[in-house]
């Protein structure tokens, strides 16, 4: 169901972006590195938080970890990861495959600025073997997303 919101999504948005689909699993950062050939650091990872009463999706990249303290300062509470159980509810998307296309209903959209060193990052597409390639800006434009900087870039 996810696969084909996020295709009905590009199909509607955005037709020359391809939907990839690997037979290989794509759900963690180093997995979809492998199944779609880039660095870790170009897969870009779709966080789903609660932060008082907002959810909340957060996109970074693959090597950045999110900053409580810069993430508290900016949405003004302490964020809370959304229990497994409750993401597919909220996204759509099954855990693994969550990212910033083809929502179940609408919810804020954050780009940490740690994509903006790649031309090119990797989101997953609504399912744990699906893929885009897409530049980050044009990510931001086509999920109406906010620039931020609340992750740290790790070694």
């Amino acid at each position: 169901m996810s696969l084909e919101s996020v295709r009905a999504f590009f199909a509607e948005k955005a037709p020359d972006i391809d939907v990839l689909v690997s037979s290989q699993s794509s759900a963690t950062v180093a997995l979809a590195a492998e199944a779609y050939g880039v660095e870790p650091a170009r897969i870009a990872k779709t966080l789903s938080l609660r932060v008082g009463d907002r959810v909340i999706l957060i996109v970074a990249a693959g090597h950045a970890r999110m900053d409580n303290k810069k993430v508290k300062a900016l949405f003004g509470g302490k964020p809370k990861m959304l229990g497994l159980d409750e993401v597919a509810d909220i996204t759509g998307h099954e855990v693994g495959g969550v990212c910033p296309f083809g929502l179940k209903s609408p919810l804020p959209v954050y780009c940490d600025v740690s994509l903006k060193a790649f031309d090119i990052v990797v989101p997953a597409a609504g399912s744990t073997h699906s893929a885009v390639k897409i530049t980050p800006d044009r990510m931001a434009e086509l999920t109406s997303a906010e620039w931020v900087d609340v992750c740290e870039v790790q070694p």
